[in-house]
């Protein structure tokens, strides 16, 4: 009951909150087990599907709540929490100063606040204060909040550098998730991260805003080589601004056996000293496209390894419609694909990873 805990309403979490803090102040320093129950059953919290439209009000009291919680339940493994709260300094700082840290594994849903970052040193940053203290972290999502000014302005007006960098040791981080977040104090820090065991990465491209205001495609020339899996997604909101990947990916990634890009698509280019046959297995893109069709083509001679194109926007339709409308529109681009790629062996499947019916 008490081992993984889902909470969906603000309700929920104020009764949790009152009942663990209640059994807290009953406990003693007689007792041979130094923390309290229910507190230390708590393996997994998840707040990722709170419900309904949160106002402000709502915000700060599960800002309080969280404050209060996060040293109650020492021996948490997975914090999944929504990135429709953005925590405070004091939150993070209960969360970064309690007790048990070494036993996070997945931090998740993490909304980056950009007042965090900072120009003077990594190290004031609360979001890498709290990383440094969960050296056996295995999965990290963080959600930034986008461009916060205008792309045109950063070209005159780059950010700053921090002056100062924290090292972090993170020896068992594999995947990474790192969201709407062009730059920021933790992105530099994790640029001089010792992460010996990465293998996933997923992120927002940024590609055509110049380093230090945008940090994504430095991210990749530093720790490309290690990666197995990359994924670039623009998360929906409106206005959507879509920013370009970079074309060198093949070059930088040369390790990679899943892409998965995302609009606009780029004119990738293969490295300099190509080998025989690139290592790529899978390759998404968001849906059929006439003009990526002619990069792909080109790229296909060193792909020997490519096994399937995803198209992960789309799904095949049954085969109750009809013949025509099997034949047309983004369907008819599908199944073009399919019969030219076929001839090489390689599958085209849909959002779902499914074949054709």
């Amino acid at each position: 009951m008490y081992a993984h805990v889902k909470i969906h309403t603000v309700s929920r979490l104020d009764k949790f909150t009152a009942c663990l803090y209640a059994a807290d102040q009953k406990w003693d320093s007689i007792r041979r087990i130094p923390y309290s129950t229910p507190g230390r059953w708590v393996q997994v919290f998840d707040l990722s599907e709170l419900s309904g439209t949160l106002d402000s009000c709502q915000l700060y009291t599960i800002d309080l709540l969280l404050t209060k919680l996060f040293p109650l339940v020492p021996f948490l493994t997975r914090l999944c929490l929504s990135p429709m709260v953005s925590l405070s300094r004091r939150a993070f700082t209960s969360l970064t100063n309690r007790d048990g840290n070494h036993n996070l594994q997945a931090l998740g849903g993490v909304c980056y606040d950009v007042s965090f970052s900072s120009t003077v040193a990594t190290a004031d940053d609360p979001f890498v204060q709290l990383l440094y203290k969960c050296p056996n972290l295995e999965r990290l999502e963080i959600v930034g909040s986008g461009m916060e000014i205008d792309s045109d302005s950063l070209l005159g007006n780059p950010l700053g550098v921090p002056a100062s960098t924290v090292r972090l040791i993170l020896p068992r981080l594999h995947s990474i998730t790192i969201l709407s977040m062009p730059s920021a104090s933790l992105l530099f820090a994790l640029f001089d991260a010792s992460l010996p065991r990465l293998r996933a990465l997923s992120m927002t491209p940024y590609d055509d805003i110049p380093f230090p205001s945008s940090c994504t495609s430095r991210f990749l020339e530093v720790h490309g080589k290690s990666l197995n899996t990359l994924s670039f997604f623009t998360p929906k909101s409106w206005p959507t601004q879509l920013h370009p990947s970079p074309p060198s990916l093949l070059r930088t990634c040369s390790n990679l056996r899943h892409l998965s890009l995302e609009y606009p698509l780029p004119d990738l280019v293969l490295p300099d000293s190509t080998p025989a046959s690139l290592p790529l297995q899978i390759l998404s893109i968001p849906r059929p496209d006439k003009m990526f069709w002619r990069v792909l083509e080109r790229l296909l001679p060193s792909l020997s390894s490519l096994k399937a194109v995803r198209f992960r926007d789309v799904r095949w339709i049954g085969r109750g419609m009809s013949i025509r409308a099997q034949e047309t529109g983004v369907q008819g681009e599908m199944r073009d694909w399919r019969r030219r790629l076929g001839r090489r062996g390689i599958r085209v499947l849909d959002g779902d990873w499914q074949d054709m019916p």
